[in-house]
């Protein structure tokens, strides 16, 4: 028998009105084709409206969301300020916070961050853990712990991520190490952050060899600044190519290139495509970022994320992608409905893709992570950015009353 039985389904590639009924069993799409007539545990009647892979947000700063009540607004004064001229010393400000760590009062903030995710059809989620000399490992253990107790409803990967440096930090490189040998599935970077252009290639330097040893992926936040002379995301494609780490490697922000010269912006997305790095990028969380445009023209590789909810950085969110990607329509000024198809990318395939997941596609074979959404096509959706009506996360039917 048929686990779920999704009847009426418009699908993106298909005319407004044609429509198709997609059966799942044992959590794989089994049947995308009309008028299905298999019996099923469970059916949904979409009523003609879209239905499409979930959401994957690739960068979120997950052991901080809702922080924002513990603090002053000096951090965030200083990171929005006129070309974010001031970003280090906003990073500087937000680490306050990190004081008072303790899993009491982040295990609540998570779970309600993750509870909406699982609402909002925001089924993976990359997770930054800060790990430093006031952090520790404090944060890492608690994204651990959440990770397992959400396990098949949102895929948590735990980002073991060095914010205030490692060279700046003495020591924070064990502790990374350490956080692998928890059980943390990416190593995190930050090397912009560091005082000079060599401790910046060291930085990345000790991180890869970390992603070496436990053979997993790297994220790292480059170039977070309005100095148009930051060259981390270049010195992070360089090591990928070295390494081998094609398709493995994840820039953040990258919001100097927003400054950058033309022919520089050239080279570099020739590496980018050279490394198939992925940039992530958060428009809505700063006043400059990333020249998607002109990625995205050039066949380099960009997606979106929701960086931040409610703390130092960023006072809104509440890990909806589709309002993540209405936000961007904005920002970046993206606006015809091709312009949409390719935001809408950017928060499922795409994302998913950033991610290192497998098979992240509505088609016959792969996993069954889709949203059954409240509108028939992409320009109402993104119009509303509401919840979708029905989620299934790795083939089971999500259950709002029912979340850890």
């Amino acid at each position: 028998m048929t686990d779920i039985l999704i009847q009426n389904a418009q699908l993106r590639d298909k005319p407004q009105g044609e429509t198709v009924d997609i059966a799942i069993t044992d959590g794989n799409i089994d049947v995308v084709e009309s008028n299905i007539k298999d019996d099923a545990a469970t059916t949904i009647d979409a009523g003609g409206n879209l239905v499409t892979e979930s959401f994957c947000n690739p960068h979120l700063h997950l052991d901080k969301v809702y922080t924002l009540m513990r603090m002053d607004e000096l951090a965030m004064q200083s990171y929005h300020g006129g070309g974010m001229g001031k970003a280090m010393n906003a990073i500087e400000l937000a680490a306050r916070v990190k004081e008072e760590y303790d899993e009491e009062w982040i295990l609540p903030n998570v779970h309600k961050a993750l509870r909406l995710a699982a609402v909002n059809g925001n089924t993976h989620i990359r997770a930054f853990a800060d790990i430093d000399s006031k952090a520790k490992l404090i944060g890492v253990k608690a994204l651990l712990k959440a990770r397992e107790e959400v396990k098949g409803i949102v895929d948590v990967q735990v980002v073991a991520f060095p914010q205030d440096g490692v060279v700046r930090e003495p020591g924070t490189t064990e502790l990374v190490r350490e956080a692998m040998q928890l059980g943390a599935d990416v190593v995190g970077g930050i090397p912009w952050i560091e005082f000079t252009d060599t401790d910046a290639q060291q930085h990345v330097d000790e991180m890869f060899d970390i992603a070496q040893e436990f053979d997993k992926p790297v994220s790292m936040l480059v170039d977070d600044a309005g100095d148009p002379g930051l060259r981390t995301l270049e010195m992070m494609a360089v090591r990928t190519i070295k390494q081998g780490w094609q398709g493995r490697s994840l820039a953040h922000h990258a919001r100097a290139m927003h400054l950058y010269h033309k022919p520089y912006l050239q080279k570099l997305i020739a590496l980018l495509k050279q490394a198939e790095m992925y940039v992530v990028t958060d428009p809505q969380t700063g006043p400059l970022h990333a020249r998607v445009k002109e990625l995205l023209e050039e066949g380099a590789y960009v997606c979106l994320g929701q960086d931040d909810i409610s703390d130092a950085y960023y006072p809104f969110g509440h890990n909806n992608m589709i309002e993540v990607a209405f936000l961007a329509s904005h920002m970046l000024w993206m606006t015809t409905r091709s312009e949409m198809e390719v935001l809408y990318d950017m928060v499922t395939t795409e994302a998913a893709q950033a991610m290192c997941l497998e098979d992240f596609e509505l088609k016959v074979g792969a996993p069954a992570n889709l949203v059954i959404l409240d509108q028939p096509n992409l320009l109402e959706t993104l119009r509303y950015h509401q919840a979708p009506q029905h989620v299934i996360s790795h083939g089971t039917l999500i259950d709002p009353d029912n979340l850890p």
